[in-house]
């Protein structure tokens, strides 16, 4: 699919860098399937769209494609990358590995009121499902966790789960939009009660329930035939 599909994107406006903006609407546009795997997208053609020079876009698609979220096309522009099934059964596996005994040592290690400082974080994930603000669900979800895991002291693990995060970004999240989606979102003051109760059986289960719900809403199916 080469073809240039035709996005609505928002205009750029001036409260943060032209790159920055740039690279929050083509976020927001891969987040609801406006940007489709497998498309090329020219920097040019972008730029026309947000009425800027080329240079910021192309700058936030290198961004963008550091993250494994586009790839660079010679002489053509960025494509969406493809994720198959198995790839993102991969690489959910590989968060369970490491989040699941990690939040469920922090029952044990951490203080309760470092959970409680959480929750202001898990009812914003909430209130981003009720009301569809697809964008804001996904950038309160990635701090929830990733505050979560800060908390056992490993950085480094804290840096690969973003990237394994990252990678297995969704496409299409508005078709999933409604009870399923709050739901999921409600997980997090679910395990946040647990840990702060010192449940560690608990905590675990959570985790590892929440991350294969996340492997059937947030991760679509391979988009190939």
């Amino acid at each position: 699919m080469g073809a240039e599909h035709r996005l609505d994107l928002p205009a750029v406006g001036e409260r943060q860098s032209l790159r920055e903006q740039v690279a929050h609407a083509l976020r927001a546009a891969l987040v609801t399937g406006e940007m489709r795997p497998g498309v090329v997208y020219s920097a040019p053609a972008l730029a026309q769209q947000f009425g800027v020079s080329a240079t910021p876009v192309r700058e936030a698609m290198l961004d963008l494609a550091k993250e494994g979220l586009v790839e660079a096309v010679r002489n053509k522009g960025f494509r969406v990358t493809e994720l198959s099934a198995r790839d993102l059964d991969e690489l959910t596996e590989l968060r369970r590995l490491i989040e699941v005994p990690t939040v469920a040592r922090l029952a044990d290690d951490a203080p309760a009121a470092e959970f409680a400082r959480l929750r202001p974080l898990a009812e914003d994930i909430v209130a981003a499902a009720e009301r569809g603000d697809l964008l804001a669900y996904v950038d309160a979800d990635l701090r929830f966790h990733l505050e979560l895991l800060a908390l056992s002291g490993n950085s480094r693990l804290v840096s690969v789960v973003t990237d394994l995060r990252n990678r297995a970004r969704l496409y299409g999240l508005s078709q999933l939009l409604g009870e399923k989606l709050v739901s999921s979102a409600r997980e997090h003051l679910t395990l946040l009660d647990a840990l702060e109760s010192g449940e560690r059986d608990a905590a675990g289960r959570i985790m590892a329930e929440h991350i294969g719900h996340v492997r059937g809403i947030w991760a679509a199916p391979d988009p190939r035939p």
